[in-house]
């Protein structure tokens, strides 16, 4: 039984390990004894159990291979062991006339030399670039060589040392020598086998193309196609959902909309859309946007590799955000480095103006939030004798200490237990992904949540949709997942998927979108309407859940701003530690809220206003704040958005202009600077003398600053750095 205080996971590792090193303790005290059956029985085992941790337990062989444990020393003991025994026992001819060590020896050396091709050949194709949804058969791409020997050598080494080891316990057994020389030379073969053909990767025909080929091709496609407003998006494994709720309005856009990530992995996390991916890690690469038609640059988020693109003059940046809301971070000092700020509405121009962080006003664009066409309006309180469904959405708790970040720590068991103890409300539980993440409290709350929750279903009971509806769920859930996913087999590596991945399908988004809507439909179709509901996946969607709701409880969050559009009622949780008055005051968007104190002895009377629209005294106030968040209805969002992007399109072409012309007016001016230049190398004495900082030209312009040069050191480094998953064993895809 593990003690109390240890995980299940730690304590099957800790079993594993016990049970590892015991049958090394047996397999020894067998050889040296000796005793056939422990020898034999003890090393078989062990290879066993070495074969399972690899598939079931690779965190446990992580951390032994950081105490120089690894996959290599564990089978290389395990054989020595085994010579040993072999040694030891009178029956078997001397390991010396059997040849036995030199075949061993020659296992390991082929090991190592296929290791060594496997890694020449995940460098080759290790691409400069990734994209999605482009047509790459230029580049001649290839299919990806076994998972087993191009990206798992510890699997790769049991398996292929299996043979060998089976051959050696037989002679132990048998006497007989011809099993050991049989299994070691199968071993041998498969490594140099092997080995030969992941060698045939490195060969023209199935060779990728260099790093300046495919920058070069890169370059032809950017001039094909003409990119105009683009999303540019950097981000942690978490976070793909920022740049996903902008899919849909980046493709509605006028234009040729493109995408440019950072991050490898992020490519595979960009959910379906038919809008050209491409992933550009190094920084050096990601200046061949400037030479493109790419005009406009969109940021859903700031990021440490922002920095980096906003170099390119070219190009004009909008910061968009992910979200809005009241918090700082929703005015982030990060935004004044933008050529223009977009907002839902005027609230978020105010929210700008008092921070006072350097965003001048002129730079704040008002476009609304073109992705809330599916939230539908508020269209009367629940059927008395029905159920009301609450959406208890709080946010996580943020980069910050501040106490009023996440309700889920000081309220949220307060606000659920209230909920469920109303025998007429279905609550629907849809906690932030990255709840705990911060804060360890957060996240043992929202287990004691999710708990109280399923306590609350176990003591329900009432009529249930028939099978029939179970099917239909898993019928649209297939017919959903084939079309936002694709299906790799295990051993795809990224150029095998920029070449399945190319250029979809002609309305495959108006498909996918169809889909999606039907799927929704379908799964609430599939649970009671008595049922309450723990959501933490990324379906259904927040908005759906929005279209379920007649009341949402929530924190200082853009969850609270979307919500609104729909004009239904809200309450926000204050655990902020400020008074209500103040609460109101310092944060817009509760305004027009129900304000509930960390005990939540006010959701009786907030289900209350909810089920009767004359105790509901905020309808007014709700119905304005929407205008004053959101910005007016006519034009439409996605009217101003799209008028927003053509105009900032305008400014960048201007610039260009004007910098082409300014180009073009100085060259006589470069001609006298170079016939000047030509004088003084005739003349010695014409030189200037040394600047005081040892340069020839003292001046601002001739003088690289400090900061300039560390900015490049940087930039180079991080462009030297491998990437993190190119050599990792057996990569999780995400499909």
């Amino acid at each position: 039984m593990p003690s109390a205080g240890l995980s299940p996971r730690r304590a099957v590792q800790l079993a594993a390990l016990l049970a590892l090193l015991l049958l090394y303790s047996l397999q020894l005290a067998g050889a040296l004894l000796p005793n056939v059956p422990v020898f034999v029985a003890a090393s078989a085992l062990g290879l066993v159990l070495d074969l399972y941790l690899q598939h079931q337990q690779p965190g446990l062989l992580a951390l032994l291979g950081k105490v120089r444990f690894d996959v290599v020393t564990r089978q290389l003991l395990r054989d020595m062991l085994i010579v040993v025994g072999l040694v030891r026992l009178p029956d078997v001819e001397p390991v010396e006339e059997m040849g036995v060590v030199p075949l061993l020896l020659g296992c390991y050396a082929a090991h190592f030399f296929c290791q060594g091709v496997a890694v020449l050949v995940r460098r080759s194709r290790t691409l400069p670039i990734v994209t999605r949804n482009i047509d790459t058969s230029g580049l001649r791409l290839s299919p990806a060589p076994p998972r087993l020997l191009l990206r798992q050598p510890s699997r790769r080494l049991l398996r292929f040392m299996s043979p060998a080891t089976a051959g050696l316990l037989v002679t132990a057994v048998t006497s007989a020598k011809g099993w050991a020389l049989a299994g070691l030379c199968v071993s041998l073969a498969l490594s140099i086998v092997s080995a030969g053909y992941l060698g045939t990767w490195l060969l023209p025909g199935k060779r990728l193309p260099n790093e300046e080929r495919v920058l070069a091709w890169l370059d032809g496609w950017l001039a094909d196609y003409r990119p105009t407003v683009g999303m540019y998006f950097s981000g942690g494994a978490t976070s793909a959902y920022q740049a996903n709720m902008w899919l849909s309005t980046l493709a509605a856009l006028d234009g040729r909309p493109l995408i440019v990530l950072r991050e490898r992995f992020m490519v595979q996390k960009i959910d379906a859309t038919d809008v050209p991916i491409v992933c550009i890690p190094k920084v050096a690469h990601l200046m061949h946007l400037e030479h493109s038609t790419l005009k406009v640059l969109l940021h859903p988020a700031n990021s440490g590799k922002t920095s980096q693109v906003l170099r390119i003059p070219t190009v004009k940046h909008a910061f968009t955000n992910h979200g809005e809301s009241d918090k700082l971070s929703s005015c982030n000092p990060y935004a004044k480095a933008y050529d223009e700020v977009w907002v839902a509405g005027p609230a978020a121009r105010e929210r700008y103006q008092l921070a006072d962080i350097g965003v001048d006003d002129k730079d704040v664009v008002e476009v609304g939030r073109p992705q809330l066409a599916p939230i539908l309006p508020y269209a009367g309180p629940p059927a008395r004798d029905g159920y009301t469904t609450v959406l208890y959405a709080p946010t996580w708790e943020g980069w910050t200490d501040d106490p009023g970040n996440t309700s889920v720590i000081l309220a949220g068991e307060n606000i659920v237990r209230e909920l469920l103890a109303d025998p007429a409300v279905r609550l629907l539980y849809k906690p932030h992904p990255m709840t705990g993440s911060v804060d360890p409290r957060a996240g043992v709350a929202n287990r004691r949540i999710q708990a109280m929750i399923n306590e609350a279903n176990a003591a329900r009971s009432g009529a249930r949709p028939g099978p029939e509806a179970a099917a239909e769920l898993q019928r649209r859930t297939a017919e959903l997942d084939e079309l936002t996913s694709t299906a790799f087999r295990k051993s795809v590596d990224e150029p095998e998927r920029m070449m399945l991945q190319s250029r979809p399908d002609s309305e495959r988004a108006a498909v996918v979108t169809a889909a999606r809507e039907a799927w929704e439909e379908a799964y609430w179709a599939s649970f009671p309407e008595w049922e309450h509901q723990i959501i933490t996946g990324a379906r259904p969607a927040i908005y759906t859940c929005f279209n379920q709701a007649d009341l949402l409880i929530s924190d200082v969050s853009s969850v609270v701003s979307d919500y609104l559009s729909s004009e239904k009622p809200y309450a926000v949780a204050n655990t902020s530690g400020l008074s209500e008055d103040d609460f109101r005051t310092g944060f817009p968007t509760v305004r027009a809220a129900t304000i509930l104190s960390p005990d939540a002895s006010e959701v009786p009377r907030l289900l209350e206003s909810v089920r009767d629209p004359a105790k509901d005294t905020l309808s007014a106030a709700r119905a304005e704040l929407k205008v004053h968040l959101l910005g007016p209805s006519d034009p439409p969002s996605l009217a101003r958005f799209n008028r927003a992007a053509l105009d900032l399109c305008a400014a960048a072409d201007s610039r260009n202009t004007r910098a082409a012309a300014r180009t073009a007016a100085e060259i006589p001016g470069q001609r006298e600077k170079a016939d000047a230049a030509e004088e003084i190398e005739l003349d010695p004495a014409a030189r200037p003398l040394p600047a005081p900082d040892g340069r020839r030209d003292g001046s601002k312009a001739g003088r690289r600053t400090d900061r300039e040069e560390r900015t490049d050191r940087a930039d180079r480094a991080d462009d030297e750095k491998p990437d993190a998953t190119s050599d990792a064993e057996d990569p999780v895809i995400s499909a």
